[in-house]
Parts: C-alpha cells; structure tokens; sequence
C-alpha cells in the first residue's frame, strides 16, 4: 500500500533540503501498510475512479485524503446543509455551510502546514522522466513493479476514448502525448499489441505517423534513436554567443522557453543520440 510522506526525505538519501523538508510530499510503497478494510477503500476509489476516467478526469486526490483523515481520527459533527430550489438561503443555513467546509479543510492540512495536491494537468511530464532512465540504463532500478504499476494505471487511465492522449487530461489526443505515451508503455514492457498500445499506435498511424509530432517530440525521439536530427527544427545553440544587446538574444525569452531552448540547443548542437532503440 501506498503511504504519504510529509516534510521527510523518505528513504531516498540523495534529496536534500534547506528548509527542514517543508512542503516536500513523498509517496513510498509498503507492502505491510494498511488494515483490510484501508486496503479496499483505497481498490474502491480507483475502481471509481477507472469506471468514470471519461467524466472525471481528476484523481480528487482521494487517496492522500483517506490516508491524513484516518490519521487524523477525523469524524464530520457538522451536519450538512441542504437548499432546496426556491427555498431562501439564511444565514444560519449559510454559517453551518462555511464551518462544515472549513472543518474539513482543516483536518486535511498535512504536519507541516501545507495542504498537500497532485499536480494533475499536462501529459508530457512522466514520459520524459521515463525516457531519461532509459538512455541511461537505469529503469529497472528507478521502477520497480509497484511503481510500474501506478505508471500504468495513470497513463492507461487517461487514455482518451479514440485511443489517443491529450497535452493534459482534459484535451482532445494529439501527436505530442500519444506518441510520448505510447513510447513509455513500451520502455516500461508493454507489448505493441496491447490494448493500450495498439490503441494509441493505431490512432498515430491513422494520422500519418510521428512526422507531424512538434518539435520538442522531434528532439527526445531523435536522442531516443526513433528520429533522425536532420528532421528536426533548427535549435542552433550559436545563438548563445550573441551580444546579449540583440532583441532576440534566448536570455531575453520567457523562462519556459529559454529553459527548454538551453538544454535542446546544446543537444541539438552535439546531435546526441542513444544507440538503436531495440522500439
């Protein structure tokens, strides 16, 4: 089971802190944790959650939630409030309302003061960190089985209808995170003609294939080996070296394009590419 760690560095000796681990949130695999019944509240919630991914796509962060409230020994005493249509709103009705809500808030603020949160939203931060670990070697000891299964269920559970992914979980598929999901099904041992794999790889070919993928996919599948650097979009990193007076100098970018331009330029620049992907 699952547990959350807060303001700890957890059993990763190589995270760090300057601030006593404050905000920090670190989710750790135990595979003694949990009563029966924790355990099958937790498999409810994601078969839910699974049955009506196409509805919901948030998590609700639901599991944390359990987790802090049955620490907490947090029970309701508010009672909950009902208006029904044409009936007026008081300010009684109002007041039990917002102190209901602000109890259970409350219980839910972690040990360090700080309400914790998944970063849900955009698709493309998991497969790059994948891939990283794969170029290096390093999979199976950054995955093990249980991660691999979590990996699983979020990319499967966000998988749209027509087979695609979206640039986050509430878009319409497109090339950039099918392609990127596809790849990391694969890196992490899903066969091609898996339901998911053969899915997404339908959706991809019926498009025209990964030709049409923008130019931050260009790049991790040409330093992947799946690309060729010559069909990339020019990131010269000469650009580096101009007078910072020019107006088009990269440090005068927005940080998230200057960011991202630095490292691809110098990739770009050296054409890194990782030996014949076996994909």
């Amino acid at each position: 089971m699952w547990r959350l760690k807060i303001a700890e560095r957890g059993n990763n000796p190589y995270i760090f802190t300057t601030n006593e681990y404050v905000g920090r949130q670190i989710w750790e695999y135990d595979p003694n944790a949990g009563t029966p019944e924790e355990r099958e509240e937790v498999e409810e919630a994601r078969r839910n959650f699974t049955l009506n991914r196409s509805k919901v796509k948030p998590s609700s962060d639901l599991l944390w939630q359990y987790q802090i409230l049955r620490e907490k020994n947090f029970k309701q005493t508010i009672p909950a409030v009902r208006v029904e249509e044409g009936e007026e709103v008081t300010y009684e009705k109002t007041t039990t309302a917002m102190k209901r809500s602000a109890n259970f808030y409350s219980a839910l603020q972690a040990s360090d003061g700080h309400w914790p949160a998944e970063n849900s939203g955009v698709l493309f931060f998991l497969p790059p960190f994948v891939f990283c670990f794969y170029i290096t070697g390093h999979l199976n000891t950054m995955f093990p089985p249980e991660y691999r299964k979590e990996i699983f269920r979020y990319i499967y559970n966000h998988q749209n209808e027509d087979g695609g992914w979206g640039l986050h979980i509430e878009s319409h598929s497109n090339m950039f995170c099918t392609t990127f999901s596809y790849i990391c099904l694969r890196m992490l041992g899903v066969g091609p003609d898996e339901e998911a794999c053969a899915r997404g790889r339908k959706w991809i070919l019926d498009r025209g294939g990964v030709t049409s993928i923008p130019s931050w996919g260009k790049t991790w599948l040409s330093i992947l080996g799946l690309f060729d650097w010559s069909g990339c979009n020019p990131m010269p990193p000469e650009f580096w070296i101009l007078p910072t007076t020019l107006p088009v100098h990269p440090a005068k970018m927005w940080c998230y394009c200057r960011l991202v331009y630095m490292p691809m330029s110098y990739l770009y620049g050296k054409k890194i590419r990782r030996d014949q992907s076996h994909l």
